[in-house]
């Protein structure tokens, strides 16, 4: 049974799941779907045509579905989808999608994201990141499994992060970041492998496969779409294979260090 504050506001549409917790002052829109086992605390406001899975916890004061920061929005359709079993922490601010971005902001399962974290417009977020405090995303993001990024890193528009990347604190990214890579710094540039991260979830010999990959491509001074066509063709690893793939259609580019030969 669900445990709804009678101090809440739930206007007439709202569907409204099993075991569902709303705390006092929290606003939840006609068009908003809220899935079972999901709590909202107090002073929290769901706002506009969002979707909300299951058994997620959404904090208080965090504003989930209010209309996208962007001058070219004028009442569209748009909606937000968020997954199962995501935290979202106080102050929070998640933005629908656009007419020009497809319409929808999608959020995958088992996230954090930290006090306020804001979400633009048409991001694309995966599974299992984490987003620390005041991570800042803009518009048409897209965010692959385990990213990280950390606190008080602004995210330019239109940036791809691939799976288990993680940006340092205090950065400002102004382009794609390629599967498990670190950048950090103003502007950031690629540091190495994620290799805590990469312990964590993948066997040694794939590690040393995406390390001897890494130095090849960004550490031989060879041209790097050459040298992502020439590691395609010849390995045979998977993991090394995303890693490619990724460069060879990136459309914002990679920030490294480009040596000379």
């Amino acid at each position: 049974m669900s445990k709804i504050s009678e101090l809440a506001i739930i206007e007439d549409g709202a569907k409204i799941g099993e075991n569902v917790e709303i705390g006092a002052f929290c606003h939840v829109s006609s068009e908003a779907t809220i899935g079972d086992g999901t709590t909202i605390a107090q002073g929290a406001c769901i706002y506009g045509k969002t979707t909300i899975g299951k058994n997620n916890r959404i904090f208080s004061h965090a504003v989930i579905g209010s209309i996208p920061q962007d001058l070219k929005f004028n009442g569209e359709d748009v909606e937000l989808i968020i997954g199962d079993d995501n935290t979202i922490r106080e102050f929070t601010l998640f933005n629908p999608g656009t007419k020009g971005g497809g319409g929808k902001t999608i959020v995958g399962n088992h996230n954090l994201f930290m006090a306020y974290v804001h979400l633009g417009h048409d991001v694309i977020i995966g599974n299992h990141c984490i987003l620390a405090n005041a991570a800042t995303l803009a518009g048409h993001v897209e965010l692959g499994d385990y990213v990280v990024i950390g606190g008080m890193t602004p995210i330019h528009q239109f940036i791809h992060i691939g799976d288990y990347a993680m940006i340092g604190g205090a950065s400002a990214l102004a382009q794609d970041v390629p599967p498990f890579c670190m950048a950090e710094g103003n502007r950031a540039n690629l540091r190495g492998l994620n290799l805590t991260g990469l312990r964590r979830h993948l066997e040694r010999e794939d590690i040393n496969a995406l390390k001897s990959a890494y130095r090849e491509l960004f550490e031989s001074g060879k041209p790097l779409k050459e040298s992502a066509s020439e590691l395609l063709e010849s390995t045979k690893n998977h993991y090394v294979n995303d890693l490619c793939n990724f460069v060879l259609k990136t459309k914002r580019g990679i920030p490294f260090e480009r040596k000379n030969i």
